[in-house]
């Protein structure tokens, strides 16, 4: 019998025959309900000394701006945990913390999509918040793991924006002068938690 979370799953399953396929470090990003990690080193899962390789959610928000402190009260018993502005439920927070309905993070980010003076402007601006804060955030995994491929999975994962956006935005906080590590949507979608699990017995 063999076990793994569902975040080490899906990191597996992409760097398996998914959007990492080949790379040898990577890190899987689930950005849902919650935000997930797992990593992944030539094709095996790193769990860790303490079985919590990859739990970036738990961490403060790097860089924290000033309206960003001490952070909204996260369920682990800390504030401003990466989790706390990143997660679907955080991003529609925010949303209503600017002025907007209560609404989907799906809805947030459809009306946001066409952008300043063409659709929801607070939808947008909530956007904007959410690549920066993303992009602080993933940073900080570069600069520890340096990851060739980061592949993001969740219903978050669909915002089409992030892909571009966010390593756009990540260079100032790499401890780098370049950054090559490629940000990716998940090849196999909801399927790869599941598909991972299958790829902890490696083929005969």
């Amino acid at each position: 019998m063999r076990l793994a979370n569902d975040a080490n799953c899906f990191a597996l399953s992409e760097a398996t025959d998914g959007a990492a396929a080949g790379a040898a470090v990577v890190f899987g990003v689930i950005i849902g309900t919650g935000t997930g990690g797992g990593l992944v080193v030539n094709g095996r899962i790193v769990a860790g000394a303490n079985a919590v390789a990859g739990e970036w959610g738990h961490n403060p928000m790097p860089a924290p701006e000033d309206d960003e402190r001490p952070g909204p009260p996260c369920y682990c018993g800390r504030s401003g945990c990466i989790e706390t502005f990143l997660s679907g439920p955080a991003l529609a927070r925010d949303y209503i913390a600017l002025g907007g309905d209560d609404m989907s993070a799906a809805d947030i980010a459809a009306r946001g999509a066409a952008g300043f003076g063409r659709g929801d402007d607070r939808a947008r601006a909530c956007l904007d918040r959410y690549e920066r804060r993303f992009a602080r955030a993933i940073a900080s995994i570069i600069n520890v793991v340096d990851p060739h491929v980061i592949v993001l999975g969740g219903g978050l994962s669909n915002i089409t924006g992030l892909y571009d956006r966010v390593p756009a935005l990540w260079g100032p906080y790499v401890f780098s002068d370049r950054v090559d590590t490629r940000l990716v949507r998940a090849k196999h979608g909801d399927a790869s938690g599941v598909r991972g699990a299958a790829w902890l017995w490696p083929a005969p």
